[in-house]
C-alpha cells in the first residue's frame, strides 16, 4: 500500500509538470543535487510558466526523462532496461530508473519473479541481467562507445569540411559583415532562409564540459555572416570569452526542443554551472518570447543540397578555345551546384571547364541549332554507356522576348562587360542577331579576324548596357583599341563609324532589391580561373551591377558581376558544400614572387574568361603599360586545389602555352594604359532606377 501511494503521488506530480507550457520540461527534476531533496525543489517545479509565443515552437519529448545535469554525479544504469546515461537525467530521487515506466515495471510481479529466480540460482531472464553490477568505468566506457557510434553515423551522412580558412577570425579582425544568405537565391537555403537573425536561439553541442559523452546546450546568435554565425552559450550574458563561430547548416545545429524530442541531455557549460541552482527555471525565463529555427530546418538544408545534374549527363557549353561556338561536354563532377564539365572528345578527362548549373554558358543538347549559334560537332558518333542528355527543364530559363519592330540589328553599338577582361566595360557592337533574343557581341578594336571571340549574350543579359551607361554612372569606359581621340565621346564615335546606338528600351533595366551593401564579404568565383572560389568583397554597387574585389589582390583584378550571378556565394558556402576556398593572398607570397624572373609573354588559352594571370600585390614580372585580353583555355587541375596557409594556389609565375594557331588565339593589346577606377569611400553607389537618371539622353 505504501508503494502504491508513493507511485500515485509521483504520477500526480508528473501530470502537473505536463501542464507546463514548455513540453521540454515534462517530468524533469531540478539540476541541483541538493534541491532534489528539498521542498523548494517541488515548489519550483510547480511554478506557472508564461505561455510561449507562436514564433518559438513548442518543445516536446519522447517519454524519456532528462534534466540539466551538473556533471558531478557521473553516469548511471537503469535497473530495469539497462539504459546507460547521465545520472542526474534519471527518474526519481534515487536515480535508479530512466523513466516512470521502468520504475513501474520494476515493482511488478514479473520483475520480482525474475529476481527470485536469480537468487535461487536459476538462469536469469533477459531483463534480470541488468541487475548484475558493473564497475563505473565499464559503464562510462559503454556509454562513450554508444555515443561515438552515433556520432560516426552522423558524420558519415554529413559533408566533410574542405576549408581551413577561418572566416570568423577574418570577419572579426577586419570588423566587416557578410552578405546575407537571402542575397543568393541560387545558393542552398537562399529562398527559404526566412527570419534567421541575431537573437535566435539554437541547440548546439556543448564543448565546455568534462563529460566524455556528447551533450548539448542552448546558444544565441550574436552575429551573422552568410551561413556562419557567432554563437554564445545561454547563461554567459555579456561574457564573450566562450563565443565561437559555427555554420548553421551543419547537422549538429538544431532548433530548440530537438534535444527533448530526441532524448539528448542538455548540460550547461562547466564555466557557468555555479551561476544557477535551477537551470530549468532559468531557461524558461530566457526562452519565453525568443525565436528558434523552424522545426524542418535540417530537412530543408538536406533538400537544398540535392542537385538535378548528375554524372555523365550531356550538355552544350561554350568552347573555351573559341568563344563564338559551343561543344558537347559531359558532367564529370557536381559540387554544391557547380559542375566540372569534360569536353566529349577529351581523351584523359583533362580538357575540362567549371561553371555553375545556372550559368548562361551551358545549355541543353540541341540549343545551338535551335537559335542558330555556331556549334562544333563531336567526332563521337554515339553515346557511351550511362550517358544521357540533360533534360531541358533543369537549365536556367531566360526571360521571353519578342524580337519585333525596332529590335537589335547587326552593327548597332552598345556597352558590354568584356568576357575576356571582366574588370572592363567596353565599346561593343552587335555582330549577329540570333533567334529567341540571343545576340553575338564583339568588342570594338579587339576582335579576331574570323570572329572567334564573339560572345553570345541574351537581350535581357545584365552584362550589356545602352550607350552612355558608363558615363551617367561614373564608370570608366574602355575605348576601342587604336582609337586615339580621347577622351572617348559616344556621339563623335557614332558619327565617325556611321553607326547607330541600340535603343535604350531594349535593355534590361530591372533592378531587384538584392540586399548587397558596399563592404560586404562573400565567396566568389574567379571567372579568370573558374575552378577557384575566393574570399571577396563588394566594393561598389551600381544598380544591379556589383564590383567584386578579391581580397589580397590588386584592384585591376576586380570583376563586374550581376547581383544575381550564380558565381557568388554566401560566407560558409565552401564549408557547407565541400568545395575548396581560396584565402586572401599572404604577404609572404607577395615577397616570394618578387624574385621570379621576367618571362616572355606567349599565346594563352582561356581558363574561363581570363585577361591574364593574377599576381600578388607588389609583384611586377613584366610591364603593365599595356593590358591584354586572352582567349579561353582549359585548367590543368581536375578539382579544386588544396589549401596552402601561405596564400592561394593560383599559378601566377608563368603563362600557359597553347598548340593552337597564334593567329586564332593571339593576345591582343589594348590601346593605352587606363588609370585604375577611383571610387570615393563612404559614398553610396546605390542609385535609383529612374529612366531620367539611369541613362544619358541619346542624340538622334
Amino acid at each position: 500500500m505504501e508503494d502504491t501511494r508513493d507511485l500515485a503521488e509521483r504520477t500526480q506530480r508528473s501530470e502537473r509538470k505536463r501542464r507546463d507550457s514548455f513540453g521540454m520540461f515534462d517530468g524533469y527534476d531540478s539540476c541541483s543535487e541538493e534541491s532534489t531533496s528539498s521542498s523548494s525543489s517541488e515548489d519550483s517545479e510547480d511554478e506557472v510558466v508564461p505561455s510561449i509565443p507562436a514564433s518559438l515552437p513548442i518543445i516536446k519529448n519522447n517519454g524519456q526523462v532528462y534534466t540539466y545535469p551538473d556533471g558531478k554525479a557521473g553516469m548511471a544504469t537503469c535497473e530495469m532496461c539497462g539504459m546507460v546515461g547521465v545520472r542526474d537525467a534519471f527518474y526519481s530521487k534515487t536515480k535508479r530508473f530512466c523513466s516512470v515506466s521502468c520504475s513501474r515495471s520494476y515493482s511488478s510481479n514479473s520483475k520480482k519473479a525474475s529476481i527470485l529466480a536469480r537468487l535461487q540460482g536459476k538462469p536469469p531472464t533477459k531483463k534480470a541481467k541488468v541487475l548484475q553490477k558493473q564497475p563505473l568505468m565499464a559503464k562510462l566506457a559503454a556509454y562513450a562507445q554508444y555515443q561515438a557510434s552515433q556520432q560516426n553515423q552522423a558524420k558519415s551522412k554529413a559533408v566533410v569540411p574542405a576549408e581551413n580558412f577561418d572566416w570568423g577570425k577574418y570577419i572579426c579582425s577586419n570588423n566587416t559583415v557578410g552578405a546575407p544568405v537571402s542575397c543568393f537565391k541560387h545558393a542552398p537555403m537562399g529562398t527559404c532562409w526566412g527570419d534567421i537573425e541575431e537573437g535566435v536561439r539554437i541547440e548546439v553541442p556543448n564543448s565546455d564540459t568534462n563529460l566524455s559523452a556528447k551533450v548539448y546546450w542552448i546558444a544565441e546568435i550574436i552575429k551573422l555572416a552568410g551561413f556562419k554565425a557567432l554563437l554564445r552559450y545561454e547563461g554567459f550574458d555579456g561574457d564573450g570569452s566562450k563565443d565561437f563561430w559555427c555554420n548553421l547548416c551543419i547537422p549538429e545545429v538544431h532548433p530548440v526542443g530537438w534535444c527533448a524530442s530526441n532524448s539528448k541531455p542538455l548540460v550547461p557549460p562547466k564555466s557557468i554551472q555555479h551561476k544557477c541552482s535551477n537551470w530549468k527555471v532559468f531557461l524558461v525565463k530566457r526562452l519565453t518570447g525568443a525565436k528558434t529555427l523552424p522545426p524542418d530546418f535540417n530537412t530543408k538544408v538536406h533538400e537544398n543540397m540535392q542537385f538535378p545534374f548528375k554524372k555523365l549527363m550531356r550538355v552544350e557549353v561554350v568552347d573555351k578555345n573559341y568563344l563564338c561556338r559551343t561543344r558537347v561536354a559531359l558532367v564529370e563532377e557536381v559540387i554544391g551546384g557547380r559542375l566540372r564539365l569534360v569536353y566529349e572528345e577529351s581523351q584523359d578527362n583533362s580538357d575540362d571547364f567549371w561553371c555553375h548549373m545556372y550559368s548562361p554558358l551551358i545549355h541543353n543538347i540541341g540549343w545551338s541549332r535551335s537559335i542558330g549559334h555556331r556549334f562544333k560537332r563531336s567526332d563521337c558518333t554515339k553515346k557511351s554507356e550511362g550517358q544521357v542528355d540533360a533534360p531541358e527543364k533543369i537549365f536556367q530559363k531566360v526571360r521571353d522576348v519578342e524580337p519585333s519592330g525596332d529590335w537589335f540589328k547587326d552593327g548597332m553599338k552598345l556597352e558590354a562587360i568584356d568576357p575576356l577582361n571582366l574588370s572592363a566595360i567596353c565599346v561593343a557592337t552587335v555582330r549577329k542577331v540570333l533567334a529567341d533574343g540571343y545576340l553575338m557581341i564583339g568588342i570594338d578594336g579587339s576582335e579576331a579576324a574570323d570572329g572567334s571571340d564573339w560572345f553570345c549574350y541574351h537581350a535581357t543579359s545584365p552584362s550589356i548596357f545602352p550607350v552612355g551607361f558608363c558615363e551617367i554612372n561614373n564608370i570608366e569606359l574602355t575605348p576601342p583599341r587604336g582609337y586615339t581621340k580621347l577622351p572617348f565621346k559616344w556621339f563623335d564615335y557614332l558619327r565617325e563609324t556611321n553607326s547607330r546606338a541600340a535603343p535604350v528600351r531594349l535593355f534590361n533595366k530591372e533592378v531587384p532589391n538584392h540586399g548587397f551593401r558596399q563592404g560586404m564579404k562573400l565567396e566568389a568565383v574567379d571567372l579568370m580561373e573558374p575552378r577557384l572560389v575566393c574570399v571577396a568583397t563588394v566594393t561598389r554597387i551600381v544598380h544591379r551591377l556589383l564590383r567584386i574585389h578579391f581580397d589580397g589582390w590588386e584592384d585591376e583584378y576586380d570583376q563586374w558581376v550581376d547581383c544575381e550571378s550564380a558565381d557568388l556565394y554566401p560566407v560558409g558556402w565552401c564549408q557547407l558544400t565541400g568545395y575548396q576556398l581560396q584565402p586572401p593572398a599572404a604577404q609572404s607570397n607577395r615577397d616570394m614572387s618578387m624574385s621570379v624572373p621576367k618571362q616572355k609573354k606567349k599565346a594563352q588559352q582561356y581558363k574561363g574568361p581570363k585577361k591574364k594571370r593574377k599576381i600578388p600585390v607588389g609583384r611586377r614580372p613584366f610591364s603593365q603599360a599595356g593590358r591584354r585580353r586572352s582567349s579561353f583555355s582549359g585548367d590543368e587541375e581536375q578539382s579544386p586545389p588544396s589549401y596552402h596557409p601561405q596564400g592561394p594556389t593560383r599559378p601566377r609565375t608563368h603563362l600557359h602555352q597553347t598548340h593552337k594557331s597564334e593567329s586564332l588565339l593571339r593576345m591582343k593589346e589594348e590601346a593605352a594604359e587606363v588609370d585604375e577606377f577611383a571610387y570615393s569611400q563612404g559614398t553610396s553607389d546605390q542609385e535609383s532606377n529612374g529612366s531620367g537618371s539611369y541613362y544619358i539622353k541619346q542624340e538622334p
